[in-house]
């Protein structure tokens, strides 16, 4: 018995020494083994933010002791990528060095160009735009060094993003471009060219473009159709919501209330995406608002307003008082609209976003008039001051890319050896300068010519003018002595005489006196019949000394219509006050008719031509129209004729617009302002 003990014993000991050993192998490997536990806890959505972050702090721990390998730097992005996403920035800097340092090391020029584009993301998120512009351009050259095609499309859409929102919207579209035609050949990159559709949209709704912003938006849109893109990310109604916003600036309010609505009824908006869900509640309820439904306002604009103060989202909180003081404006309610507008230019102040400001400064000159010109002059002063900002932005950006790309170039020619090589470079070089430098100055002289003709050209119209200005004078002065001879000869010898037989009725019985006064009132009748028709025809010496722009005019068509076989039918509002219009508008809309009528000649082959010039309030509008072959606008290059007619409009700071299609005939309409009140009536016939 004390036998058997003693082996049970030593069994148990065995045993214990085993399990020992076995936990304690277990507790060798738990850190490594537990690194993608604590990743995929660190990156889930239900967890509170403190455990996310205790998890990638742990996680973080077990990385920084290993092997600075691939796989490592792979990790320390995993752990870079969770801090981004918790808004945890200082240690998603702190990890993004770290991964730049180690990559350095281990001379990984993929990590290094990755690590780069996310600093850029950094200091984008910081403000920080000329920092985040260098690292962006860091990461693009090392990815063309490498021909990392699809990183180097991915890096200049966060650039492009980036000149956007400094207001530097050429570059930005360039910029696009680039990672557009690098995409076009790439295979699964959906979700790649609706970020650079959707920057494009986003361009040119704030260039004013709105067609060409719908066009890209809706391309966008279609991107979405590829399922491997994350319904989480909510891409769908973040192009909903833009396209809304292009019709709301398009005053086209019933649209934009479809595709706001569109938008916040997309799947689990509020839950993946709580600050656009905000951002589409006040668009639509501001698209309502503009269009006079007022139905659930101003609710949807408080419930809007309650989610943005509850994340705290500073630039929302501003446009949502704004568009409430405009709310409560409308409704006459103007402590409320007043109070609103306060806030939001206090809060606009405190955040010294300038764009902000001028929006709450806009707004609360419209509700307080009584302070409302220094509210005017404190929104100039800072649209001057944002426009310089903007500007000597953009110059930055291209200084960095200046000097990046200088000291670049100045460490490759210390490693160059071949001189024959460098030789012929800066002969190259000259070459093409010299070639740039004669390109750019028989440019400049074709600039120069065109400008001396049109000076000349005007010199002769101007001419002209005074010339038949000079020629109606010498006829008004023939006809004020016609008019005073057969006022002296004819109507005053007559009233002489009728004057003197009315005197001798004195003498004469009652009886033959009443049938010669009868005599005398009917020669008095002619005498005033006679006066009218004097007066009648100073008249229309009057208005042909007004008109005689018109009668210039009448010359040329007169020529066309002897000239060519087109019917041309003109038309002028009688109630222009053109001895008020400058001469110089009367002179370029002289070669404007000229130029039209010409093309119509030589293109159109129209039957009829139309020449109209009519009235508008302030507004004097020329248009010529013919029912000939037209053409497409879009397609067809303008020639010198439409840019000659351009540059005329635009001497007179009016527009030009050209509606036509094929078989369609054409219309030219030039819009002009003029200082003077006219009403709108008919059009005459000449």
């Amino acid at each position: 018995m004390k036998k058997h003990s003693q082996i049970l014993l030593f069994l148990f000991l065995v045993l214990l020494g085993c399990t020992s050993k076995s936990r304690k192998d277990e507790n060798v490997k738990s850190p490594n083994d537990s690194l993608p536990i604590y990743l995929s806890l660190a990156n889930d959505a239900n967890l509170p933010l403190q455990y996310k972050q205790n998890y990638n702090q742990k996680a973080f721990d077990i990385i920084i002791a290993q092997k600075n390998d691939s796989l490592n730097r792979v990790n320390l992005f995993k752990v870079a990528n969770r801090y981004y996403n918790m808004n945890d920035l200082k240690s998603y800097q702190k990890v993004s060095k770290l991964i730049l340092e180690r990559s350095i090391q281990s001379k990984d020029s993929l990590s290094i160009a990755k690590v780069y584009t996310y600093l850029g993301d950094y200091y984008r998120s910081q403000m920080v735009s000329d920092s985040a512009f260098l690292n962006y351009f860091r990461a693009e050259k090392i990815y063309l060094g490498i021909s990392d095609d699809l990183n180097l499309a991915k890096t200049f859409i966060s650039k492009a993003d980036l000149q956007l929102k400094e207001g530097d919207f050429f570059e930005s579209e360039i910029t696009v471009f680039k990672a557009l035609n690098i995409l076009k050949t790439k295979k699964n990159v959906s979700h790649i060219l609706y970020d650079g559709y959707n920057l494009l949209g986003i361009i040119y709704n704030e260039r004013e473009e709105y067609d060409k912003a719908l066009e890209y938006h809706n391309k966008a849109l279609s991107m979405l159709e590829d399922k491997s893109i994350p319904l989480e990310f909510q891409l769908k109604a973040t192009s909903l919501n833009n396209i809304g916003y292009v019709y709301l600036n398009m005053h086209n309010f019933n649209k934009a209330r479809i595709y706001f609505k569109k938008g916040l009824e997309e799947k689990d908006l509020f839950t993946d995406y709580t600050v656009l869900y905000a951002m589409l509640l006040d668009n639509l309820a501001y698209a309502k608002f503009k269009s006079e439904e007022l139905t659930e306002l101003p609710s949807q604009f408080y419930e809007a307003l309650k989610i943005r103060d509850s994340l705290k989202l500073e630039s929302g909180i501003i446009l949502n008082k704004i568009h409430l003081s405009e709310y409560y404006a409308f409704k006459k309610d103007t402590f409320r609209a007043l109070q609103f507008s306060k806030q939001a230019l206090a809060l606009s102040r405190k955040s010294s976003k300038l764009r902000y400001i001028l929006d709450a400064l806009k707004q609360i000159a419209i509700v307080d008039p009584k302070n409302a010109s220094r509210y005017s002059e404190e929104y100039i002063g800072l649209n001057e001051k944002l426009q310089k900002a903007e500007r000597k932005m953009g110059e930055k950006f291209s200084r960095i890319e200046y000097e990046t790309n200088e000291i670049k170039d100045q460490n490759s020619n210390l490693q160059e050896k071949n001189k024959t090589l460098i030789y012929v470079f800066s002969i190259c070089t000259l070459l093409g300068l010299f070639f740039y430098v004669y390109k750019t100055q028989q440019a400049r002289n074709r600039e120069l010519l065109f400008k001396q003709q049109q000076q000349i050209a005007n010199e002769d119209i101007y001419n002209l003018m005074i010339s038949q200005q000079n020629e109606i004078e010498q006829t008004r002065i023939k006809e004020k002595k016609k008019v005073a001879q057969e006022l002296h000869d004819g109507v005053l010898g007559r009233m002489f005489g009728v004057r003197i037989s009315l005197d001798s009725l004195d003498k004469v019985d009652e009886a033959q006196a009443a049938s010669k006064r009868k005599k005398y009132l009917t020669e008095l009748k002619h005498i005033e019949e006679d006066i009218r028709e004097i007066s009648h025809d100073l008249n229309r010496e009057k208005s042909e000394l007004i008109n005689n722009f018109v009668a210039i005019l009448k010359k040329l068509f007169e020529n066309q219509r002897n000239t060519h076989y087109s019917k041309l039918i003109t038309k002028f509002d009688p109630h222009i006050k053109w001895e008020l219009v400058d001469n110089i508008v009367k002179i370029n809309l002289y070669r404007i008719v000229q130029e039209a009528l010409q093309n119509c000649n030589k293109y159109a082959k129209a039957d009829i031509i139309i020449v109209e010039f009519k009235s508008e309030i302030d507004y004097l509008v020329l248009s010529v129209s013919d029912d000939g072959i037209g053409f497409n606008t879009k397609r067809t290059k303008n020639g010198i004729g439409l840019h000659n007619i351009q540059y005329r409009a635009t001497e007179c700071k009016g527009t030009v617009t050209i509606k036509s299609a094929k078989g369609e005939g054409t219309i030219l309409t030039v819009k002009v302002p003029i200082d003077q009140k006219i009403n709108l009536h008919n059009n005459n016939d000449i």
